[in-house]
């Protein structure tokens, strides 16, 4: 059976959004995930600054890392987000992922992105749901 790490770096190498953000994973349990990313200039919007989506998709990716790292294959069911301070170009910014409920077919998870002043700068929360397939094969020995 692959480990979380293990399932979270195939994910990571088949991700190129996650790469494009420039994601770094730093530390994956069962459940759990924490990652990190500089906020670079092209992720400004028209107000000057950094677009939601960013910060969204950084915990969304956090939230696909932690529901899918006991190698079964989660899809989002329902995700929401709380933005509670802007986010600046140069920000450093780290998403954590922690399981609240771990269900046979449905998980929920609470992401927190903080900034490099240990700030919260947003809450996210994600509900899956689990498709019971795998995402690395896992081999049978004989």
């Amino acid at each position: 059976m692959p480990t979380p790490t293990e399932v979270v770096a195939h994910m990571m190498h088949q991700d190129a959004f996650s790469q494009w953000l420039g994601i770094t994973v730093l530390e994956v349990n069962e459940g759990y995930s924490k990652i990190t990313m500089m906020v670079r200039a092209e992720m400004v919007n028209g107000f000057g600054i950094v677009h939601g989506g960013i910060a969204f998709s950084l915990a969304d990716s956090a939230f696909a890392f932690a529901c899918n790292n006991r190698n079964n294959l989660s899809v989002a069911l329902d995700t929401s987000i709380n933005f509670l301070k802007p986010v600046a170009v140069n920000d450093v910014l780290v998403a954590i992922a922690r399981e609240i409920h771990n269900g046979k077919s449905t998980g929920l998870y609470q992401i927190e992105i903080i900034n490099q002043k240990n700030e919260l700068v947003a809450l996210f929360k994600g509900c899956c749901f689990r498709t019971g397939k795998q995402l690395v094969a896992v081999k049978s020995s004989l």
